[in-house]
């Protein structure tokens, strides 16, 4: 099991309509699906992870693309 955080681009950063970080989780063909989802629950419970996109590959590999929002905190003072 791999997992990939995505890089913010700069039209990104510059867009307020998309304020979120990525985290792509690939899983193997022999990889247990239960430790996949296991995986998956953690994120998803400690994290603040949702679960955006999830693709099975013609070779048995699947990738999850999990996705929270970037809190931005600005001063007060």
């Amino acid at each position: 099991m791999r997992e990939q955080f995505l890089a913010n681009e700069p039209a990104r950063e510059r867009d307020h309509a998309r304020q979120y970080e990525y985290l792509i989780l690939t899983v193997n063909k022999g990889e247990s699906l239960k430790e996949a989802r296991r995986a998956l629950v953690e994120h998803a419970e400690y994290g603040k992870w949702d679960l955006v996109r999830t693709r099975l590959y013609l070779g048995g590999s699947r990738k999850y693309w999990l996705r929270r929002r970037i809190m931005r905190v600005e001063a007060t003072i």
